[in-house]
């Protein structure tokens, strides 16, 4: 079963050579995509030996033709157009990535074993990207040795660019101990990201694959927030390429495909709070009319159509038309995530509830395809839009019972606490279109103006 997370994150994998990384690095990115919402992970490594600023890097170091300095500037050089030029754009995506070695090498190799000293490789460093989970393999220096000069290992890897003594990789792992064990405290900005380790690779590959799943999983489950991305550019970035995408297949009706029902007046005429008002009448009737063997199994069944995974659901669904399962998920992106077993209870429960129609593919064979019904349709999509503002609408609907739902939005500017996520509102409805033939609100002022039909 796969459970529900973010997939936006920059793991780094970090310790001596010979120590484990690449292993870590594969065993990391296989858990990432067996496990948790979205299989797109991707491996990287630094410094990359495939480009021409890594490749500096690399030489220098075999060469001993430059100072501490001079080869740290070239490591920095090629992890700031790496951060920048190829992960920075995957994390924007979505994407998970897995990095063997980062910037905590650099701290390392170049700040203590080279003597530049921390503070000096930090500001080298400082525009680089932040890993959010940074692990820690450890393995003793004469093992790490051994590994190193098997045939196997150096076919694979190329060690011949680093000094490969048994005293250096000491002082190598030394280093490590001195960032990771708080006897040096980490710089700003890298002391944002959570570390763990050391996790020792001295034993079998069971044993060290165990203990990287439990501090995968430990560091999934807790959530946290991506350091490099905001959650939000995400989703909008995802709701902007599928709304370009549908736009692009509607063109495709002169020739006997319909065009996916995605109007531009998705409201119905209707302003946004009566279109929520109209929905939350039509989940509380259908939940009062259905009967108690119609409710069974569904011990989590959503009584506010504003909760995460109601709207994630019905949001999406506007999005693609029709879906089964399965690409219901995929569109749903790691902003809008909802575990495989609470996607299907949930779809399950709105096809229960008359929200959902399913019909059978021509063949019969594939998963039944989910769609919304048409008078929910409005519904979805001005969840997608109010995405960001679902929790101030929720408490604010609590606080004040007896208020009319069309004061809502007013009140919730005026109380100061929700710019940003009212800034994020008005970025959605360029994307997503305002649902009538009203132009998208330029300003919080204007953003009220639509909630209430102005």
């Amino acid at each position: 079963m796969r459970i529900q997370g973010h997939s936006m994150f920059l793991f780094s994998i970090e310790g001596g050579d010979g120590s484990g990384k690449g292993l870590a690095t594969k065993i990391v990115s296989e858990v990432l995509e067996s496990e948790f919402c979205f299989t797109s992970v991707e491996s990287t490594s630094e410094p990359r030996r495939n480009h021409p600023l890594g490749r500096l890097a690399i030489d220098s170091v075999r060469e001993k033709s430059m100072s501490p300095e001079q080869e740290a500037g070239l490591f920095a050089a090629d992890r700031l157009d790496h951060s920048h030029g190829w992960v920075l754009p995957r994390l924007e995506e979505g994407r998970a990535v897995v990095s063997e070695r980062n910037i905590h090498s650099s701290l390392v190799y170049q700040g203590i074993v080279g003597g530049i000293g921390v503070e000096k490789t930090t500001q080298m460093n400082s525009a680089a990207l932040i890993p959010d989970l940074c692990i820690w393999v450890d393995c003793d220096p004469d093992i790490a040795l051994n590994r190193i000069n098997t045939e196997t290992l150096r076919g694979l890897s190329n060690k011949e660019e680093y000094f490969e003594t048994s005293e250096l990789q000491k002082r190598i792992r030394e280093g490590y101990k001195i960032i990771f064990s708080g006897e040096e405290e980490l710089p700003t900005p890298f002391d944002m990201g959570a570390i763990v380790g050391p996790i020792l690779n001295e034993s079998t590959q069971e044993n060290f694959r165990k203990l990287l799943k439990d501090h995968i999983r430990s560091f999934m489950h807790r959530r946290p927030n991506p350091i490099n991305v905001s959650m939000e550019k995400v989703d909008q970035l995802q709701l902007h390429s599928i709304v370009s995408k549908s736009e692009g297949q509607s063109t495709l009706s002169g020739i006997g495909v319909g065009p996916a029902k995605r109007r531009s007046d998705w409201l119905d005429q209707r302003p946004p709070w009566r279109v929520l008002k109209s929905a939350q009448e039509l989940h509380n009737n259908a939940l009062s009319s259905m009967k108690t063997s119609e409710l069974k199994g569904f011990d989590q069944f959503p009584k506010n159509i504003l909760n995460h995974s109601m709207s994630s659901v019905c949001g999406t669904l506007s999005l693609v038309d029709s879906a089964d399962i399965s690409e219901l998920r995929s569109a749903m992106g790691p902003v809008r995530c909802v575990s495989l077993r609470h996607t299907q209870r949930i779809v399950r429960f709105l096809t229960n509830s008359g929200w959902i129609s399913q019909r059978k593919t021509l063949m019969g064979r594939e998963a039944p395809k989910s769609q919304l019904r048409d008078d929910v349709f409005p519904f979805g999509r001005l969840v997608l839009a109010i995405w960001p503002l679902r929790r101030a609408i929720n408490r604010w609907q609590s606080e004040n019972p007896k208020t009319h739902l069309r004061f809502c939005i007013g009140q919730i500017i005026k109380s100061g606490s929700h710019k940003s996520d009212l800034i994020d509102t008005i970025g959605r409805l360029s994307i997503l279109g305002t649902g009538s033939k009203n132009s998208a609100p330029k300003n919080i002022q204007d953003l009220a103006d639509w909630w209430v039909g102005e």
